[in-house]
């Protein structure tokens, strides 16, 4: 097979002649047999890399190599909770009478799978100080539009319909408004304070009876928490509004502090961030939604029901008519909610509680070390993260973005930059609790040391990274006009 494209090598491992699989010979009389009709029919052979098996494997595997996670190195990214994901967390979701299951199944052949479902639905809510959960929201944001459903069914139920507006932090993440826009609800900002927290002051003149809800995070988006919170859950109560709690960052509250004990009637939780379970890379992932006594008619079909019998207990997939309907086919990730399932499992009541001081502690310990080196713009305590200003030091006109390029030459995922919006040169910082102070050490080692780079050796930074496969890029040119094929590559050369 002729392995050039264009008149140009296209396949640089490929060598004519050289076979690594060959499929039986065709039976079939000159497609004649076929079933597939003549336009679908391919009558020239595709233009495929000669290789053989061995070269394949490798090429593969060198590739995957390329590929950074937490599994082969420290990923500080703010707002993200990228902790470990414990291997028995696969084993189990890997387990054979698991993978076997169908959704379709009847249900008194897999009462197994749906405990599964109903315990994490009690254990959050549990965790949260909420009434009930549902699982089926696939993502974060997928969470978000689901309680903000859930919100405007509670208004429409009571026919106060005047309720459109939603109120947002200025500190929130980006998937609040987006989220509420999608949902048909306006979104009304509300002003931080100097400290980082929600401006109460400010809030004040925006409640009136067309506000449904407040959308906040807590801790907020700068890893500040909201101390004013009860006063705030108050004051939107008080207007007929709902508060609803954003989950990204549930980790530093986690068997400290829970949602529903602070006045929140509707959250999402990350089970992708807070309980483990893999992301990045757009999947796969988990939002399940909690909400207060009273509110649990709302929460999206189908849900899980278990009923008490003389023999013991059974399971069954209900659909309520006060429902606000159906958001996803069927209860959601599966293997998802297992891997949070075997999470919690594995840590117990007594360790649970641990997660969140630890996050805390890791948190701190980073931004103290680090704080004569890089601008501080919020002081104190915080909780799971912090947000550097970039360089103390900017006289020689190093940024954030060389910054975070120069920690991939030291084998360091960059943090969080240029978020949230509230600082120029923003760098967040989120260790989580997996990490030993062995790894934070090397961490700020290699930050102080970037730092002393910036100021006697500034093109060394500016022009990182120097010791990746892929060097410094035009961000805007690959945000804007990417190459994502090999042949787009080629065509242009």
């Amino acid at each position: 097979m002729n392995n050039t494209y264009y008149g140009k090598l296209i396949f640089e491992l490929s060598k004519e002649g050289r076979c690594g699989y060959s499929l039986p010979k065709n039976e079939l009389d000159n497609y004649k047999m076929s079933a597939l009709p003549a336009n679908l029919m391919r009558y020239e052979a595709p233009c495929l890399p000669e290789v053989d098996e061995l070269t394949v494997v490798r090429h593969y595997t060198n590739m995957s190599n390329n590929n950074f996670g937490v599994d082969t190195g420290f990923y500080p990214l703010g707002s993200c909770t990228m902790k470990y994901n414990p291997k028995i967390n696969e084993d189990m979701a890997a387990h054979r009478d698991f993978t076997c299951l169908h959704p379709l199944q009847d249900v008194d052949t897999v009462q197994g799978a749906l405990e599964v479902y109903y315990n994490l639905q009690t254990s959050l809510a549990e965790l949260s100080g909420l009434k009930e959960f549902t699982l089926n929201p696939f993502a974060g944001a997928h969470g978000e539009l689901t309680g903000l459903m859930v919100m405007r069914s509670y208004h429409a139920s009571r026919g106060d319909d005047k309720r459109t507006k939603v109120i947002v932090p200025d500190s929130a993440h980006g998937t609040n408004p987006a989220s509420a826009a999608v949902c048909g609800l306006d979104v009304v900002v509300v002003k931080s304070r100097p400290d980082g927290t929600v401006d109460v002051d400010d809030l004040r003149p925006l409640l009136d009876d067309t506000i449904a809800g407040m959308m906040m995070t807590n801790p907020n988006t700068l890893g500040i928490f909201e101390h004013n919170i009860a006063e705030i859950a108050k004051l939107v109560h008080d207007c007929g509004g709902l508060m609803y709690y954003d989950g990204a960052n549930l980790n530093p509250m986690l068997g400290v502090c829970r949602p529903g004990d602070l006045g929140f009637d509707i959250m999402h939780i990350n089970l992708h961030k807070t309980f483990s379970t893999p992301h990045g890379g757009g999947g796969p992932g988990s939002g399940p939604v909690g909400v207060r006594e009273g509110l649990e008619q709302f929460l999206p079909n189908p849900r899980v029901v278990r009923h008490e019998e003389e023999d013991g207990h059974h399971y069954t997939i209900e659909n309520n008519d006060n429902s606000l309907g159906f958001i996803s086919g069927f209860l959601g990730n599966f293997a998802v909610v297992m891997r949070a399932y075997t999470y919690i499992l594995t840590l117990g009541h007594e360790n649970v509680k641990n997660v969140g001081p630890l996050a805390t502690l890791n948190a701190n310990y980073v931004k103290e070390s680090l704080k004569d080196c890089f601008e501080l713009p919020l002081t104190g305590v915080c909780k799971h993260e912090f947000v550097f200003d970039g360089l103390k030091d900017k006289s020689t006109g190093v940024t954030t973005l060389d910054v975070a390029k120069r920690l991939l030459d030291y084998g360091f995922h960059a943090p969080t930059i240029y978020f949230p919006l509230l600082f120029h040169e923003a760098l967040m910082i989120e260790p989580t609790e997996n990490e030993s102070k062995e790894t934070l050490d090397s961490f700020i080692e290699v930050m102080r040391k970037i730092a002393k780079e910036a100021k006697e050796q500034p093109e060394m930074v500016k022009t990182a990274p120097h010791c990746t496969p892929v060097r410094r890029l035009d961000d805007t040119q690959a945000a804007l006009k990417p190459i994502v094929t090999y042949r787009e590559l080629v065509n242009q050369e």
